[in-house]
């Protein structure tokens, strides 16, 4: 068991139950109280003060005020909200899209070549690219966001369930319920998705993670949410041009995505070596 594991004295605990896992744990349960009752207590932020314009922290003002007096612990509390949605929706979108595809291609070999040529093709297109012409193409909003996020995303995940897949297949079980007739649909839903919805559930932390910083991304370049809707992104894209006199602006935005990305790879990490027993046998 890992010397950093959370033990009560003379109990073991639980193998998992690291300190690095449990301050993920904390933080992200702290980003999600955020995201679910912070705008209903603090309001979106976007009240204009022009008597508290570029304030430092104070205990008025905790996280200070922008060019437009408007209260960034309020925005960044509020930013919150959107960067959850975008996160767990797009995973979710990810997983049923992206893996339905990869068991296809895994499992029937027809449909192999026609969905890795077509997955191969968008891979090839780098995802922020792709992601800007989707938006511009499909227009502004939070549903556009989550769509232009999760499109690239997709083809990485179909490979790499098809990878899975092809391993499973070939499992002597697999075979054994092949080689008596079973239908297809029952070996897909009774054997191939439950020995792949481990690494499909890793993956998820993965694309969580990466959607919450395309976000960001996008909000930044002026090409996600709306600017009247506050987002990390954007509230760090309102304070570049006053970073040498008002730096909190980007500051705290800026660790509160770094603390949110952080906590979910953490977490997938350690929801990896679970899953995964050859990773624990190989430690020392």
């Amino acid at each position: 068991m890992s010397v950093a594991s959370i033990t009560a004295p003379g109990k073991r605990g639980p193998e998992w139950l690291t300190i690095p896992v449990c301050i993920s744990l904390f933080f992200l349960l702290m980003i999600l109280g955020m995201a679910v009752f912070g705008p209903m207590i603090l309001g979106n932020g976007n009240e204009l003060n022009p008597m508290m314009r570029l304030k430092p922290p104070s205990a008025e003002a905790w996280f200070g005020t922008d060019n437009l007096g408007r209260d960034i612990f309020a925005r960044t509390v509020s930013g919150a909200r959107n960067s959850v949605i975008v996160g767990v929706t797009t995973a979710a979108l990810v997983l049923l899209v992206g893996g339905a595809l990869g068991v296809i291609a895994g499992y029937f070999h027809w449909a192999d070549m026609v969905l890795m040529r077509v997955a191969d093709g968008l891979m090839a297109i780098p995802g922020i690219l792709l992601a800007i012409a989707l938006v511009s193409l499909l227009g502004g909003g939070l549903v556009t966001v989550i769509i232009a996020i999760a499109v690239p995303e997709i083809p990485r995940t179909a490979r790499l369930l098809r990878s899975v897949v092809l391993s499973i297949r070939e499992l002597p079980f697999v075979m054994a319920s092949v080689s008596v007739g079973s239908a297809t649909h029952k070996i897909i839903l009774q054997h191939i998705v439950p020995n792949a919805i481990g690494a499909l559930m890793v993956q998820a932390t993965y694309v969580c993670a990466a959607a919450v910083l395309s976000e960001a991304a996008l909000s930044f370049l002026g090409v996600g949410t709306p600017p009247d809707v506050p987002s990390w992104g954007n509230v760090v894209a309102s304070g570049k041009d006053y970073f040498r006199l008002a730096p909190w602006i980007i500051a705290f935005p800026g660790i509160m995505l770094s603390i949110l990305v952080l906590s979910i790879n953490i977490l997938g990490d350690q929801l990896r070596d679970q899953l995964d027993p050859r990773l624990t046998k190989r430690r020392p």
